[in-house]
């Protein structure tokens, strides 16, 4: 009896902790991952302004042949959206908030699971011959300090999808270009 008093004494610790823990920590984070692309920069844009064409280079899209994506708005730019339901990536809705042809498109990302948006942006700037592209999201896990442990592995978990995709985007980018 004495032992299920300690482990139940312990686990409700270990709970007040975390909790307690996750108060202290900020619910906000920020990945970024950059890529030099051999391609132009309007080429480049328009494999990231568009929705239907993340599916080519986006890594979640190659990890969930099977996802259910939705799209609706125009073919590209502001206002571009789609959806997705995955039972390994879990469901979700980008929209396109600006865009900039050859420069930039800025997105609103939101998980119902969490019921958090992030918000991202691309920006392609001419460099070398090519399109360095630089890949940002900012997010707030909001007020539950569970979700504020997310926050701050957020960018060991999502830069490395961020590196795939972006090493993805520079292989389609730069045989459609021809380099």
């Amino acid at each position: 009896m004495k032992a299920l008093k300690f482990i139940a004494l312990a686990l409700i610790a270990l709970l007040a902790g975390l909790l307690l823990g996750g108060l202290l920590l900020s619910p906000k984070f920020q990945v970024s991952r950059t890529v030099q692309i051999q391609a132009s920069p309007e080429a480049v844009y328009a494999l990231v302004a568009s929705p239907r064409q993340w599916k080519l280079w986006s890594v979640w899209n190659q990890r969930d042949p099977a996802m259910q994506i939705e799209y609706s708005g125009p073919e590209s730019g502001a206002g571009a959206v789609w959806a997705w339901k995955s039972k390994t990536e879990g469901d979700g809705t980008m929209s396109f908030t600006a865009a900039e042809p050859g420069r930039r498109v800025a997105y609103a990302l939101y998980f119902p699971d969490f019921g958090t948006t992030s918000y991202g942006e691309l920006r392609l700037q001419a460099r070398n011959g090519g399109t360095e592209l630089i890949w940002t999201m900012d997010g707030d896990m909001g007020k539950n300090p569970l979700f504020h442990w997310l926050a701050l592995f957020a960018d060991g978990m999502v830069g490395p999808d961020f590196e795939a995709g972006l090493a993805r985007l520079k292989q389609v980018a730069e045989r459609g270009s021809g380099a």
